[in-house]
């Protein structure tokens, strides 16, 4: 009896190692994972900056302002001014829909007397 006790010990502790390195294993390689999936995010950032810079950049006004004088003839643009623009009480707004009756109810009072209540 004591000699299958010491047998399956054994087994036990044999499975338990074996299912250890596996789990270290898998450890490992999500770490890993998280490593890489971590370099691309920064990777992504630092391209994200560097595109917002060159936003920046290509966004200014006073090349703006010069793309549009020398364009003028072809696109004709023209500087804004603030009397351009109008009121907000202005905006012609579209009136609100009317809602079509699905289930009309009769609320006369003359038709609820002339009922029974039960």
């Amino acid at each position: 009896m004591r000699a299958v006790l010491h047998i399956l010990t054994t087994m036990a502790v044999i499975a338990l190692a074996f299912w250890a390195y596996r789990e270290n294993y898998a450890t490992q390689q999500a770490l890993s994972e998280a490593d890489r999936l971590h370099a691309n995010i920064r990777a992504a950032h630092a391209r994200l900056a560097v595109l917002k810079a060159e936003w920046a950049y290509q966004n200014r006004p006073d090349r703006l302002r010069d793309l549009a004088e020398i364009n003028f003839e072809r696109l004709g643009l023209l500087p804004l001014h603030p009397d351009q623009f109008g009121q907000v009480d202005e905006v012609p707004y579209p009136p609100a829909p009317l809602l079509p009756i699905t289930n009309p109810v009769d609320v006369s009072s003359a038709a609820a007397d002339d009922e029974d209540p039960l």
